[in-house]
C-alpha cells in the first residue's frame, strides 16, 4: 500500500452525487507556477466556465491560484466528480501542450449546514492570505456567481 500515489488515497470514499456542492482542490505537479502567467491563468478560468457550458457542472466560485486551484461546484447528472475534474485537467493541459497536474485532487462534499456563500468568500480571499494582492479586488482570476 506505501508505493500507491497520494491521488489513489484520495479516491477512497469519494461519493459523487449529482446536484452536489463540492469544493474541490487541484494542484500543479511540483508545485511549479504554471498559472503566474496570465495567459494560462485566464486559460484555466475560461474551463471552468466551459465545463459550465457543456453541462458538466455549475461553478458557483473558483480561484485560480499561482500552483494550484479551488472550485466550488454543484455537480451535474451528466458526469461523475471525478469525470468532471478530470475533463478541466486535460482540457487545460492539452490548451498548454503537456502534463502539468498533479494526480488526484481533493474534494469535500459540502454539508447541508456549510452555508457555499461562507465558502466562496473564503476560496475568493485566498489570494488576499497568500500576499499576492492587498486586496481582493486587484486579483483578476476568480469567479462567485453572486458578485
Amino acid at each position: 500500500m506505501d508505493s500507491l500515489h497520494h491521488g489513489y488515497k484520495l479516491r477512497q470514499g469519494r461519493c459523487s452525487q449529482p446536484h452536489q456542492h463540492y469544493l474541490i482542490t487541484g494542484v500543479i505537479r511540483n508545485r511549479i507556477p504554471w498559472f503566474e502567467n496570465t495567459d494560462r491563468a485566464r486559460l484555466l478560468s475560461r474551463n471552468f466556465l466551459n465545463l459550465d457550458q457543456q453541462g458538466a457542472c455549475m461553478s458557483l466560485c473558483f480561484v485560480v491560484m499561482p500552483d494550484h486551484f479551488h472550485w466550488l461546484l454543484e455537480l451535474s447528472d451528466k458526469h461523475s466528480l471525478s469525470q468532471t475534474v478530470g475533463m478541466l485537467k486535460s482540457q487545460t493541459a492539452r490548451a498548454i501542450g503537456q502534463s502539468i497536474w498533479q494526480r488526484g485532487f481533493h474534494d469535500h462534499a459540502l454539508r447541508q449546514e456549510e452555508d457555499a456563500l461562507q465558502i466562496a468568500r473564503y476560496i475568493v480571499a485566498n489570494p488576499l492570505r497568500a500576499g499576492l494582492v492587498k486586496s481582493v479586488k486587484d486579483y483578476p482570476y476568480w469567479y462567485a456567481i453572486w458578485l
